[in-house]
């Protein structure tokens, strides 16, 4: 069962708050955090919604593999419409997606597995009976959240339409901290930095040269997300020269087209993704997966009670 996430980061804080999402918690940002979580856990893909400050924003994370989208209209809408615009673009993509706001950065990896583990259609970890972030919907629940009419928060609507919750007991504060009280952080971050630590696999693919890599599958995620190359390349913040070599290149030692170009316009008009870029796509995240999977239980394996 694929499962991805969907984090938002597109309110404008008070006059008083900083800027939340790449306010340092320890030695990474709250943004850093909730991504490394997700990661480890094998979360794909991962949704970062932004708005206020956010071309910031997106560079920052530029090289962690989100795909960032953005909410123009963060000044006058609420969170569940920037959570809507990242379901849009998710939906189709996984089983189920994680939804978390960006200021709650200290859940666990545990957390995340412990809620995976569950069937459920809306699975809700819970801390000394009260509940907290992330929570897991299935595809079912995020058509019913797109579909439902405005004026109404997520948790009413998950209320008003579902029966099917589950709720998980865990030890874990860290579903229930913003970061309003940094001093409160201290205890959690030295535990979450303990977690933290993870065997990071970069999958390539490669013949004479190197055929594709990361980065080549997020261009593409991006071309088919944005319709153009030049959108693909305001979003992974590199210069639209860099994009079309990176996908000559590919192409030629690929042997076949990755993308349907439409001519129109000084930046080449709208462009898609082939039908042999979209398998390439496909597998080589399946392939990256499973890889990561075994990665991550040798490691488990080679460094149990080392860390």
């Amino acid at each position: 069962m694929k499962t991805g996430a969907v984090i938002v980061a597109a309110g404008m804080p008070e006059a008083t708050e900083e800027f939340k999402p790449m306010l340092k918690v320890g030695t990474i940002s709250m943004v850093q955090r909730i991504i490394a979580n997700f990661q480890q856990a094998g979360v794909f893909p991962i949704i970062l919604v932004t708005g206020y400050r956010g071309a910031e924003l997106e560079k920052h994370v530029a090289k962690t593999g989100v795909i960032c989208i953005r909410n123009e209209d963060f000044a006058s809408t609420r969170m569940l419409d920037s959570a809507k615009l990242g379901f849009s673009y998710i939906m189709d993509k996984c089983d189920r997606t994680f939804f978390s706001p960006v200021d709650i950065p200290l859940f666990t990896v545990n957390t995340i597995m412990r809620l995976m583990e569950s069937g459920a259609t809306i699975v809700k970890p819970v801390c000394d009976n009260e509940e907290g972030h992330p929570i897991l919907l299935s595809t079912e629940v995020i058509h019913t959240i797109l579909e439902y009419g405005i004026g109404k928060g997520l948790n009413n609507i998950i209320d008003e339409c579902f029966d099917d919750v589950e709720v998980i007991d865990v030890s874990d504060e860290g579903i229930l901290k913003d970061v309003d009280v940094p001093e409160d952080f201290e205890q959690l971050i030295e535990e979450h930095n303990k977690q933290l630590l993870r065997p990071s696999v970069e999958i390539s693919l490669l013949g004479e040269n190197k055929l594709f890599d990361k980065s080549g599958a997020l261009l593409l995620h991006m071309i088919e997300y944005t319709g153009t190359v030049k959108g693909a390349c305001e979003k992974m913040q590199i210069s639209y020269s860099k994009a079309w070599n990176m996908l000559s290149t590919l192409e030629e030692n690929l042997g076949f087209p990755l993308i349907d170009r439409r001519p129109g316009g000084e930046f080449g008009g709208g462009s898609q993704l082939t039908a042999e870029g979209r398998d390439l796509l496909e597998r080589y995240e399946r392939f990256s997966e499973q890889v990561k999977r075994y990665a991550d239980i040798s490691f488990g394996e080679c460094f149990e009670g080392r860390f």
